[in-house]
């Protein structure tokens, strides 16, 4: 059960005064009973939530009935500054800034310090350190695309590098392992794509409005494809690579080699995307084996070298 969730809902019923359960699963895409168990635990917390059946029937909080500030613990509240905080910081708006609003309204102001404190603890920041400063410019446009059904238009440049234009419906923005991705209907390929932002160049917002279709929620997680494609090879890595690595594998297989260097057990698939992982670790990284994986990265190191054979 989400809390974030929870208070979405009791924002909405406190805005549209009704609603119906099916709208509230449509909106955050859960099932019916999974609403029903919010609504109920919504009750539980104190705030009487009832039923109103038959035509324009749905759920509302009781008429009069006013929110006690202390309905939400300092855990819950600090939980709901951080996560808010955090994702005002890369898209701004004026909803963000009223649901924050909103959230420190219900802090008392006995309890004001050590909320505060707790939604410090923990500070997530979106932002890139380096590299493409489009993304939150885009973001933007893309999020006012969301709210007002426009098309958008980019030039997307693919794995392969190749450039083309694209039209799209947009319906989602999604953030996976620190990278944003927009969903929509490509009118290009006639389907679902899921763009990633960093390859998105020249976009643009159009005039022209589009009718929202039912859409798929995009294939995120791909852990069972790739146990069934990755092997592992055994690498030597030196210390000041560690971090980096451990970033593709645990520390579970990892084992020493010398005071300054690691023995790893690395999962690997034989394609560009896994040998250039490899080639980014320079010369603190030694593949070991198996000698086909080792034969190729030394073809793939000549091949690099020869192209600077003749520069003098």
């Amino acid at each position: 059960m989400k809390i974030d969730r929870l208070v979405s809902i009791i924002m909405i019923l406190l805005d549209k005064k009704r609603i119906g359960s099916q709208e509230l699963a449509d909106m955050f895409e859960v099932s019916n009973r999974t609403i029903y168990r919010d609504l109920d635990a919504i009750n539980r917390a104190g705030i009487p939530v009832r039923s109103i059946s038959g035509v324009g029937g749905g759920f509302e909080i009781m008429p009069g009935y006013k929110i006690d500030r202390k309905v939400f613990s300092t855990a819950d509240l600090s939980a709901i500054l951080m996560g808010l905080s955090s994702l005002s910081d890369m898209i701004r708006g004026d909803e963000l800034v009223n649901a924050l609003a909103k959230v420190k309204s219900f802090i008392p102001a006995d309890r004001a310090k050590d909320i505060t404190v707790k939604a410090n603890q923990i500070y997530i920041d979106l932002r890139p350190w380096m590299g493409n400063r489009n993304i939150q410019p885009y973001l933007e446009i893309i999020k006012t695309a969301l709210q007002e059904s426009k098309l958008l238009a980019f030039a997307y440049t693919n794995q392969s590098g190749i450039r083309t234009t694209r039209t799209v419906e947009p319906y989602q923005l999604v953030l996976k392992s620190s990278h944003w991705y927009l969903q929509g209907y490509c009118q290009k390929r006639n389907d679902f794509r899921l763009f990633k932002l960093t390859r998105i160049a020249n976009l643009q917002m159009l005039k022209e409005s589009f009718t929202p279709r039912e859409y798929p929620k995009p294939q995120l997680d791909v852990s069972d494809i790739l146990e069934t494609l990755q092997t592992q090879i055994k690498i030597r890595i030196h210390t000041s690579v560690m971090d980096r690595v451990l970033d593709y594998c645990s520390f579970e297989h990892f084992s020493p080699d010398g005071d300054e260097h690691y023995l790893v057990d690395f999962p690997f698939i034989e394609n560009d995307f896994y040998y250039n992982i490899l080639f980014g670790f320079g010369n603190a990284c030694e593949c070991l084996g198996p000698l086909h994986i080792r034969t190729e990265m030394k073809r793939r190191i000549h091949a690099i070298a020869s192209l600077y054979e003749n520069q003098g």
